[in-house]
């Protein structure tokens, strides 16, 4: 079975991005690679070995208003390269694009994400808009990318993807835009579950 863990970019979407955008002053282009499910490039080229990786997801829904621990999770179960998801329902819960989803307090600790850079993943998915808060959000990824992970936002269908993988590893394929210049690249994310 294969679950699209894409979010479906409506034309109310764009223009909630266009809205947004607008008012900050964002040049398209910009806003065209942070539309929808996408990773933030921080100046790294997408190796072609992440296009297939193992995932794993937590269920860390259970976390409200503050930051996802390393205690939030079994870190013992994550291998070298694998994609690791965590699902916070976030994007279940809020309207992407909209003010309550683009404030949410949820980010991963700097410890967790010290912690998945040891273990040495490919990537890191999440169904909120960044790792960190904005004040952070560019180093955060940053920090990541200078390790080699890719860190990927707004993943939806990560409750769906819960039910059918019942806490088991599941293959994702990733394919990202094939842009240059851009500071985030638009991508497809599906998981294959047996």
């Amino acid at each position: 079975m294969k679950i699209d863990l894409t979010v479906t970019v409506t034309e109310e979407i764009r223009k909630l991005m266009e809205d947004m955008t607008a008012t900050a002053q964002i040049p398209p282009y910009i806003q065209f690679g942070h539309l929808g499910t996408h990773f933030d490039v921080m100046d790294k080229k997408f190796p072609l070995e992440n296009t297939e990786r193992r995932g794993i997801l937590f269920d860390v829904s259970h976390v409200k208003e503050r930051e996802i621990e390393a205690g939030d999770i079994n870190i013992d179960k994550i291998t070298e390269h694998d994609f690791v998801i965590f699902y916070t329902g976030c994007l279940k819960e809020k309207k992407f694009a909209t003010p309550e989803y683009l404030q949410t307090h949820l980010e991963l600790s700097n410890g967790l994400i010290t912690d998945l850079i040891n273990k040495k993943v490919s990537m890191i998915g999440i169904d909120f808009p960044g790792i960190r808060k904005p004040a952070e959000h560019p180093q955060a990824d940053q920090y990541c990318a200078d390790h080699g992970i890719f860190v990927i936002e707004n993943l939806a269908n990560l409750d769906v993807l819960l039910a059918a993988v019942k806490g088991q590893a599941f293959l994702l394929h990733t394919y990202p835009v094939n842009y240059e210049g851009l500071t985030g690249l638009p991508c497809r994310v599906v998981a294959e579950v047996e």
